[in-house]
């Protein structure tokens, strides 16, 4: 695992520059994403996170399919880049990881807003199951300066 001061070239959507990654952790429900193949289907999704040893998180996801069928799966994340504190790589599969950049972060840890590289994965995470129009109107403003398009969100 490389732990340098360099940043990767392809993170084309800046992360936020303070993380306190204890105040990260906990449980995050899942309020809107980019649908994606990880998680094609699912509803009442949400995320865990805990704070190992090492300092890799481990992340624990749950939804349900529209049928109701439980699931969940598990995996790992780590900061590839010290200079990045709000960068991570994301290992659900041993061959495969992906980014998660923290893009937009409220100074109270209620609600965030996460994405991969490529501008394909983006997340709306909260504390709480729901959030108020007026965080919502707040975060597609900031969605749109960067460039993403907020009515392809799937609100779950």
């Amino acid at each position: 695992m490389y732990t340098g001061d360099i940043t990767p070239k392809t993170s084309h959507k800046r992360t936020v520059e303070n993380l306190d990654i204890e105040r990260y952790m906990g449980r995050w429900y899942e309020i809107a994403r980019y649908e994606n193949i990880f998680e094609r289907g699912l509803v009442n999704v949400s995320a865990n996170y805990s704070l190992l040893p090492d300092n890799t998180v481990r992340i624990e996801n749950r939804g349900t399919t529209r049928s109701g069928k439980a699931k969940h799966i598990y995996g790992t994340a780590y900061r590839p880049y010290a200079l990045m504190p709000a960068h991570f790589r994301v290992s659900f599969f041993w061959w495969f990881a992906s980014d998660y950049n923290i893009i937009m972060l409220d100074e109270d840890y209620r609600y965030s807003v996460v994405s991969g590289n490529n501008g394909k994965y983006l997340w709306i995470l909260a504390r709480t199951a729901t959030l108020g129009s007026e965080v919502m109107d707040k975060i597609f403003t900031f969605l749109r300066t960067r460039g993403f398009n907020p009515s392809k969100l799937i609100f779950t």
